[in-house]
This record gives C-alpha cells, structure tokens and sequence, in this order.
C-alpha cells in the first residue's frame, strides 16, 4: 500500500461553480517533492491541510476534518474504463492518489501511517458537487459524464475525508500503514450511503462515535430526534383514539 501520487490545487476561475470570485481549487495535479500535511484549522475558517493545496469554497471543503482527501488508484481505473477517457492522478480532486488500498471499504477512525511521519484518521466520504461534475465535464469528452453525481453516489465508493492527527511531510511512494482499526464495522461506503439518500442507515453510522465527522453526527442525531417525535406523536394519536367521545359514554344522548 502506498501513495501514487500527493496531489495538490491552484486557484482557477471557471463558469461552473457557485462561488462569488467563481475560483475553484479542483484542479490537481502530482507535486514533485515533499508536501507538508498538518491539521488546518476550523472548517469555514480554514483551507487544506495539504501544503500550497487551494480551497476556494470552504464553506463545504476543507477544515480539520476534511484536511486530506483520499482516492484509490483502482476506482479511478474503473472509472477509466466505463467513461473511456484517460483520468490522470488528482483528476477527482484528491490530494492522495493510493494503490494498494480500499479506500472507500476503509472504516470511519481508521488511522493510516504514511512515510515516516504523518498519521492521518478517516472521517467520511465525499459527497460529489456541481464544481466536481463542471470539473469532469470540462475535461473529459462531450456527453460522457452526464448525470456525474448521480452516477458517482450510485456507484458507491467516494474516496475518504482524513483529519491529521501527526503532521509531516507526504511524497510520491511513501508507504501507507493501517496502524488502527476500530471493531465497529462502519466504512466510509456506509457512512456516504447514510449522507446521500438511505437515511434509514443514519443510526447505524452512529457506532463509529466521535471519529465521524461531526456533520454526519449532528445529521443522525437530528434523524434520531425526528423519529422519536414522529412515535410519540403516533403514540398520542392512538391514545386519543381510543378515549371515548361524549357521544360514545353509556348514556349518552343521540346526535340531532
């Protein structure tokens, strides 16, 4: 297991992203040495955690959870495939490219050991965004990524979110270690699945405790709530139902 590539972004200006200054930093491409990888701050404050890695909208991206985005090599190669058009290292926007791993079968808290240095801990998975479909669109033939976000959350393996826990320096073909897995189950392809549509899974996600990313606590905790308020209700329902009516008393009079 090991890095391919340690991939990083220059600002661009572009037509299909809805930021003001409509500057995107998606575009990524391999670094030839050494990149530094430290926690970068709060999200909506702070950018990558990668080292000169642009991040123009940190409204959604960016921040201590998300300071690392991952992508495996062989997804990018089925991806390849299916389009049948050549996708280059950091073409999803990942800052590491990795072979050797299943990125998206990796489980929420695991933490990876990359080089000598760095130690990094998975968080979630990513959901995809018009910028990434206007990203692929420009770059890929006409007409071969229509419907970009439905197909990407369909096919079900989103890459992972990493927070740094030990910062360092990353290169090309460092090696990367699973030096923890926790015994919860829960992967990033179930945590993406739970965010992207199938809420049911929601409560499930919730065993991977305080390694989620916080936003997909908050939204399964909010699912949670709306549940139990949803059977309260019934339940209150079902119990006025079944009081009876002044009509329904012994001795009642007749309706008239």
């Amino acid at each position: 297991m090991r890095v391919l590539s340690l991939n990083v972004g220059r600002p661009k200006s572009v037509p299909y992203t809805a930021q003001p200054e409509g500057l995107t930093g998606i575009e990524k491409s391999p670094a030839a040495g050494p990149v530094r990888v430290a926690a970068p701050g709060p999200k909506g404050k702070a950018g990558s955690g990668v080292a000169g890695d642009a991040i123009c909208d940190r409204r959604h991206h960016g921040g201590n959870d998300q300071a690392v985005y991952a992508f495996a090599r062989e997804d990018l190669d089925e991806w390849q495939e299916t389009l049948g058009a050549a996708l280059p290292d950091g073409i999803f926007g990942e800052n590491l490219t990795t072979e050797g791993v299943d990125v998206s079968g990796a489980l929420i808290g695991e933490r990876w050991r990359i080089g000598r240095e760095v130690v990094l801990e998975v968080t979630s998975g990513r959901i995809p965004c018009r910028t990434f479909a206007g990203e692929l669109k420009a770059r890929v033939p006409e007409g071969r990524t229509d419907h970009w976000m439905k197909r990407f959350t369909e096919r079900g393996a989103p890459g992972a979110y990493l927070r740094v826990l030990e910062p360092g320096e990353i290169r090309a073909g460092d090696p990367i270690e699973i030096v923890h897995r926790p015994g919860h189950g829960v992967t990033v392809a179930l945590q993406f699945r739970a965010i992207a549509g199938e809420n049911r899974l929601l409560p499930e996600v919730l065993a991977a405790g305080e390694a989620l990313h916080p936003e997909t606590i908050e939204r399964a905790r909010a699912y949670l709530a709306r549940q139990q308020a949803g059977r309260q209700q019934g339940q209150g329902q079902a119990e006025g139902q079944g009081q009876a009516g002044p009509d329904e008393r012994d001795g009642a009079p007749e309706a008239v």
